[in-house]
């Protein structure tokens, strides 16, 4: 089983512990001190997994707020991570941000290259595909216990996007026109290369690839896009944005309707020409001033023409990535609690409810700090459905249910450590309000979800 960020999470909580006892003065203090030039915040990342190996790296970003005349708002962002396990899953990411880059114009470009030996694969269509947890209970005795990595595969992805965004004459509504080249490789779970080093029981058993590979024996998912591929995304869309702090916000909307395109002759081919259709709305609420907040996030997502490949199903677009992935529904970007892309579909619907209180402020090694509550609740479903022969559903009742996909649940509460309102430490558990979604997620990374 899977252990959690246990390093990086104890510094968050003893950080935030150490912080909160200082100076009550300190606390006391309304008016943040303006920062100019440079500055940074960064955390090693350490993690141990049972099939994965030793966790280790570190993330830094990097924020330039020139002579502070704009401060909290920063001119430059710059983020980077290195981390890996040392049986080979790993993020490798560079992503920058900047409304002084380009005059008049936002520049976001990111670039990431993503392995990951246990990539979550829980087939399509949400309640309309079984989950069977004592499956991957090592616990259970066989055959009732498959292996750990039955519902997963074997993912590398290769990743460069860029977007631009500029304003119409009324500053609220703005435009966006970007582009993003993706590369993904899968293959089944190299099971050999994750029990180098183990014995017994703890070793995985063999499963012929798992959910993946029987969906691809039984015909749903083809042959010409089981191994992945290359894909060219052409974007362009409209945003409306009258926030008033872009980390988080005590008021306004930021909402956003874009297109994305897959042409044939720019790699996906033919078959797989496709697009999507993304709207996001987004509204936050002061409560009390400068201390308590409510915020909620509505989105929709669906193809519109053509056909995506499988491989593509779990990317939600968005025009501000606030994590290595975005990626869903289901995990720490969507649905807080329920197993990561739980509810994959052709066309999906989501929201999330949040109250966020900041329930102290305080200078601290001659920075400006907070810590926040929030509590949440996370839903979502599928609303089109990816197509699967009805022969293979009925002949294969322990796969498939007759069940109608209805909405997912979730819920639970976090943390947030926030350095000069930008450099935003995160934690998050949620848990699921239906067993068929798992049980219960704790989540260790940077930024409020939206």
């Amino acid at each position: 089983m899977k252990k959690s960020l246990i390093f990086t999470f104890a510094l968050a909580i003893a950080f935030a512990v150490c912080s909160a006892q200082t100076d009550t003065l300190k606390q006391s203090i309304k008016k943040e001190k303006i920062k100019t030039g440079w500055n940074f915040g960064g955390l090693p990342v350490v993690a141990f997994d049972t099939d994965l190996g030793l966790e280790y790296g570190a993330l830094v970003n990097f924020f330039n707020y020139g002579d502070g005349t704009t401060y909290p708002q920063y001119k430059h962002s710059i983020y980077a991570e290195v981390s890996r396990y040392t049986k080979g899953s790993g993020i490798n990411r560079i992503f920058y941000d900047s409304k002084y880059l380009i005059p008049n114009f936002r520049v976001t470009a990111d670039l990431a290259y993503l392995t990951d030996k246990t990539y979550d694969f829980y087939g399509f269509n949400g309640y309309q595909s079984v989950y069977n947890e004592e499956w991957t209970d090592d616990s259970k005795p066989l055959p009732i216990y498959q292996s750990r990595v039955f519902y997963k595969y074997d993912r590398k992805l290769t990743r460069f996007t860029t977007d631009i965004q500029g304003k119409f004459t009324d500053k609220r509504l703005g435009w966006v026109a970007g582009i993003g080249l993706y590369n993904f490789q899968v293959d089944t779970v190299d099971v050999d290369k994750l029990n180098k080093g183990k014995s017994g029981s703890d070793k995985l058993p063999y499963v012929d690839g798992g959910l993946f590979n029987r969906y691809v024996d039984w015909g749903i998912i083809n042959p010409d896009e089981k191994n992945g591929g290359f894909v060219t995304y052409l974007k362009t869309g409209l945003v409306f944005d009258t926030r008033d702090n872009e980390p988080n916000p005590m008021k306004g909307i930021w909402s956003e309707a874009v297109i994305t395109y897959a042409p044939s002759f720019m790699g996906v081919g033919k078959k797989y020409e496709h697009l999507k259709l993304s709207i996001t709305h987004r509204q936050y609420f002061t409560l009390v001033r400068e201390k308590l907040s409510f915020a909620y996030r509505l989105g929709y997502q669906t193809t519109l023409l053509g056909d995506c490949p499988f491989y593509l199903q779990p990317n939600m677009t968005t025009l501000f990535l606030r994590g290595a992935t975005s990626e869903g529904l289901g995990g720490s970007k969507t649905l807080r609690g329920i197993l990561r892309n739980r509810v994959m579909g052709d066309g999906i619907a989501y929201g999330n409810l949040e109250f966020r209180w900041k329930f102290v402020k305080f200078y601290f090694i001659k920075q400006n700090f907070y810590l926040s509550l929030n509590t949440f609740v996370d839903g979502g479903q599928v609303i089109k459905s990816i197509p699967i022969d009805p022969v293979v559903r009925r002949n294969n009742p322990d796969y498939f249910s007759n069940s109608d996909e209805k909405i997912h649940l979730s819920y639970g509460g976090g943390l947030r450590i926030v350095m000069n309102q930008n450099f935003i430490i995160a934690i998050d558990h949620g848990r699921v309000f239906d067993k068929k979604d798992g049980n219960s997620g704790t989540y260790i990374g940077l930024n409020f979800l939206f």
